[in-house]
């Protein structure tokens, strides 16, 4: 059965409340939430029934309007080998969350579970959209200019090839149009420097790949873009393989913690800079606020015929309620069709592209889209 949606319609979220480092004790508080904030939105609470009831009385929200749950008998824990978590546990809430989707049930499902396999579930019942042959964790950072920055792969694959980098890139692209309004975002390849001759052959031939693209005019490629550029906001989408990706993300996330308990360390540590601290009190908060990494939490997996969203495990309330703002956020934007419809026209743009399947799987996604 297909969700049709109207203007009238609740966006409708599936949760995988059992996954992450915490499960239920931050899943659930973290939709009740999101639910105070957001009066349009339902969500399905997938997981073990007794262990959330009980969740939910003990938050005084067990008769909630606007949840329901699902049963799902099984966990998959962060430890999980692939092969477990996609043939073994075929009742786990991840894997139940994501059967949501593909029936039409919900709109987008949220899980901070084990990586890999949400990728590989999320791939194996939702499938890739024509043209993709792997999908990419593609996450948001901010940047000087106010701005957001695109960043994929962050974890998904680990071992690229040029042309995976490609379709990173021809994603992220699209991706940041429908959701940013921008008809020609610009796109840059992260390496060690900006100059052509540099980089590893993986970078260089996604490079060339890149580079016809931007000769015909499909993409809007800038060349190679360093480090401290993902925050310069001197472009708008930045393409790295997934090892590289996941380190970056790790190391920034791990510098905003480190910079923040240094400052409030040394705002407390004589009573003249907790003074300057109480003078300064609005524009600290202010700092804190835009460099607080939970902020930012919550990835697409990019190129799937679905919305998934990944939180990180370790999310808290707060950064688990973000992943789940950004998976409304994309049902709000009709990002499914929105891209589906670019990526046909750009298959049409390509020399050997052939757009049948894409055209075809459109009325499926109409069905799951705002009118």
């Amino acid at each position: 059965m297909r969700v049709v949606r109207s203007e009238s319609d609740s966006v409708k979220i599936s949760i995988d409340c059992m996954g992450g480092d915490h499960g239920i004790s931050v899943t659930i508080p973290a939709c009740l939430a999101f639910l105070k904030q957001v009066s349009d939105a339902e969500l399905v609470l997938v997981g073990m029934q007794d262990q959330i009831v009980d969740q939910l009385k003990k938050l005084r929200a067990e008769n909630h309007p606007r949840i329901s749950i699902k049963n799902a008998t099984e966990v998959v824990t962060m430890e999980d080998p692939l092969e477990i978590a996609l043939r073994k546990k075929r009742d786990s809430s991840m894997r139940v969350a994501i059967e949501q989707v593909k029936s039409g049930e919900v709109q987008a499902c949220v899980s901070a579970g084990n990586t890999g396999a949400l990728m590989a579930i999320s791939r194996y019942i939702l499938r890739t959209l024509p043209g993709v042959d792997r999908p990419a964790i593609c996450a948001i950072l901010p940047n000087r200019k106010g701005g957001p920055t695109y960043a994929l792969d962050l974890g998904a694959n680990v071992d690229c090839e040029a042309e995976h980098l490609h379709q990173f890139a021809i994603m992220g692209s699209l991706l940041f149009s429908a959701v940013e309004g921008v008809s020609s975002p610009r796109v840059g390849l992260l390496n060690v420097g900006t100059e052509e001759i540099k980089g590893n052959e993986l970078v260089k031939g996604a490079a060339a790949l890149l580079k016809k693209e931007a000769q015909e005019g499909t993409l809007n490629y800038l060349g190679n873009v360093e480090g401290n550029d993902l925050f310069e906001g001197s472009c708008d989408v930045v393409v790295c393989d997934g090892f590289v990706g996941n380190v970056t993300l790790k190391s920034v996330e791990g510098l905003g913690r480190f910079f923040h308990s240094v400052l409030v360390s040394e705002l407390k540590s004589t009573p003249l800079s907790m003074l300057g601290a109480l003078l300064a009190s609005r524009a600290l908060k202010s700092i804190r606020e835009k460099l607080n990494p939970s902020r930012f939490n919550g990835a697409s997996m990019l190129g799937l015929r679905g919305l998934v969203f990944k939180s990180h495990g370790s999310a808290d309330a707060f950064a688990f309620e973000c992943a789940i703002r950004r998976a409304y956020d994309a049902v709000n934007s009709n990002v499914m069709l929105r891209i589906s419809t670019m990526m046909a026209e750009f298959l049409q743009k390509s020399e050997n592209g052939n757009n049948t399947d894409v055209i075809a799987m459109q009325p499926e996604i109409q069905e799951q889209k705002s009118a």
